[in-house]
């Protein structure tokens, strides 16, 4: 459980610079260049996410805190849906669904944390998935004041031809995650949780 708390601190530490250390992040894009603070933070992101998977697989034979009823697991993979319709909705140009949900991403984040809380009642799952849960929030609180001072812009509106690929495209990953990216990656398949 050590290691994934570290993986866990390190992970969401490290994406949570900007939030609560923004002088530390420029000092250090002023020191190392903006390439250098981009290889920097994507090697720790990486190594970090190492350490929190190896953590949580390791930390994941605990005792159940609590048993999700078996229809929990139907919620999941419907909320999963959304999640990766709002993923894909965050990588291209902006369209209806990124306009409108401001932060498709972090909304992301916090749909799929949610609906991984909703079917796991075991403590390395409910630390990990609470834990990006709380993340999501706490970076929306931010972007939010971001905006406000003016600091960052939304992506305006381009075409809502992005939002027919961002569904379709949506959809297809959550398929293949479903049938077996998920079974393949983690090593549980969501149809017979």
């Amino acid at each position: 459980m050590a290691l994934l708390i570290l993986g866990i601190v390190l992970f969401l530490g490290i994406h949570l610079i900007r939030v609560f250390a923004p002088g530390l992040r420029a000092s250090l894009i002023a020191s190392l260049g903006e390439n250098g603070w981009r290889i920097g933070y994507s090697i720790a992101s990486i190594v970090a996410l190492v350490v929190l998977i190896y953590g949580f697989g390791q930390a994941r034979d605990m005792t159940p805190i609590w048993t999700p009823p078996f229809w929990m697991s139907h919620i999941t993979i419907l909320l999963m849906l959304f999640a990766m319709i709002c993923l894909v909705a965050s990588l291209l140009p902006a369209g209806h669904i990124a306009v409108r949900t401001k932060h498709p991403m972090v909304l992301s984040v916090k749909i799929w944390a949610l609906a991984h809380l909703l079917s796991n009642g075991d403590g390395a799952a409910i630390l990990l998935f609470a834990a990006f849960l709380a993340w999501g929030v706490i970076v929306r609180i931010s972007l939010k004041r971001r905006e406000r001072a003016g600091e960052i812009t939304r992506r305006p509106f381009v075409s809502a031809k992005y939002d027919l690929y961002a569904v379709i495209i949506g959809i297809v990953v959550w398929a293949l995650i479903i049938w077996k990216l998920h079974a393949w990656i983690i090593g549980v398949s969501p149809l017979v949780m």
